[in-house]
């Protein structure tokens, strides 16, 4: 009975600051769900491009919202949708205005919203490329939502990932398997690709000048070079790797070539090499594979030009930080146990590993920094 732990016998203040605070944050940590799925919730209603309304953006109530949406039933609840609106407005994805109208025995308020910058990634400006809205539908469909109550395995046995457990086989596997859960990765993938391409091509990086074969290693479709050599017009030779079952639904763009293969056996050789959010879904012993052919592929001075996530040293609380951090636990659960978002310099000891004696980070993106490497 002596024995007691140091936390049994230690004397907390409730009253005090800062466990009103730890409370506090420990019950929003606790219910951070909601979040993602009031996200969710108002990307398939349509309540952005509701609010958009052709540009206008001008702030609306929650009915007016519900008159806009073509396939809202009579039932529809104005004060349900508000709520989502309300959390989503403390996360910077709307913006609230408040209308007071005053009598002269009360007075009434109505909560009127609009889009933030935010919010309005939501809303596709170009009907040849998706919103983020893709991106958010793709990462929270039943099949991967299965995977996160067993997050804990993939600590406790890391030869399997959680979405691998519950589903029987990888997801990359079982995505090929299904026609929707493809077409919704296809979609979510363009629709975080061509923003971040545009802000690539527009950023200064110099690394595709003078290029004479170009090859996007797990290109998909072909968006980002098609984007590329649209810009670098003197690239003569473009070259779309990834694996056969991609590649043959991929629709015929002039100036690619559209080439099936396995990335872990060999790549097609180029003088310099693409690779966009590729490395962070393998293990450091598939990624040294992989840059290893890459680096047989190339000729001496060649470049392999990766987009990928690059965790800071720090584990701070900055916005980029946590975004960077959030997503690695995506990856685990969904991918590969063991793939991972890197840091720089991690990334440069795999280099060196694989035969990259050169290394460069340029900073174009706050979540995909340009990661090269020089044969």
């Amino acid at each position: 009975m002596a024995n007691h732990s140091s936390a049994a016998a230690m004397v907390v203040d409730e009253t005090s600051e800062a466990r009103n605070n730890a409370r506090l944050k420990i019950i929003e940590l606790a219910n951070l769900i909601s979040v993602p799925m009031s996200l969710t919730a108002i990307v398939r209603l349509k309540v952005p491009e509701a609010i958009w309304s052709n540009g206008s953006n001008t702030p609306v109530s929650a009915a007016e919202i519900l008159s806009r949406l073509p396939d809202a039933p009579a039932t529809a609840d104005a004060e349900n949708l508000q709520r989502l609106l309300r959390v989503l407005t403390s996360f910077g994805v709307f913006s609230e205005h408040l209308d007071t109208t005053s009598s002269s025995s009360s007075s009434t308020s109505e909560r009127r919203y609009c889009l933030t910058e935010v919010g309005q990634t939501l809303v596709s400006f170009d009907e040849s490329c998706p919103s983020h809205g893709a991106y958010v539908l793709q990462h929270h469909q039943e099949t991967l939502l299965k995977a996160w109550p067993f997050l804990h395995t993939a600590i406790l046995d890391a030869s399997t990932e959680p979405f691998a457990r519950v589903n029987g086989e990888p997801a990359y596997q079982y995505y090929g398997k299904n026609d929707e859960l493809n077409k919704n990765m296809q979609y979510a993938m363009s629709g975080v690709s061509v923003p971040y391409m545009k802000a690539l091509l527009g950023s200064g990086y110099d690394g595709f000048e003078g290029v004479k074969t170009l090859v996007d290693v797990g290109g998909s479709s072909g968006d980002c070079l098609r984007m590329i050599i649209n810009k670098y017009k003197d690239i003569p030779k473009a070259i779309n790797f990834d694996l056969p079952e991609v590649v043959a639904k991929a629709p015929k763009i002039p100036g690619i070539t559209h080439v099936g293969g396995n990335m872990f056996e060999s790549v097609p050789s180029g003088d310099a090499i693409f690779v966009k959010w590729v490395l962070t879904c393998f293990t450091d012993e598939e990624v040294i594979t992989l840059m290893r052919n890459c680096n047989k592929a190339l000729p001496v001075g060649g470049k392999l030009i990766c987009s990928e996530p690059t965790l800071p040293e720090n584990s701070d609380e900055s916005h980029r930080t946590r975004a960077l951090l959030v997503a690695d636990i995506f990856i685990m659960t969904t991918y590969r146990a063991k793939g991972k978002h890197r840091t720089e310099e991690e990334y440069r000891q795999l280099g060196l590993l694989a035969g990259f004696p050169k290394f460069r980070v340029i900073h174009v993106d706050y979540f995909f920094p340009v990661v090269e490497f020089q044969k």
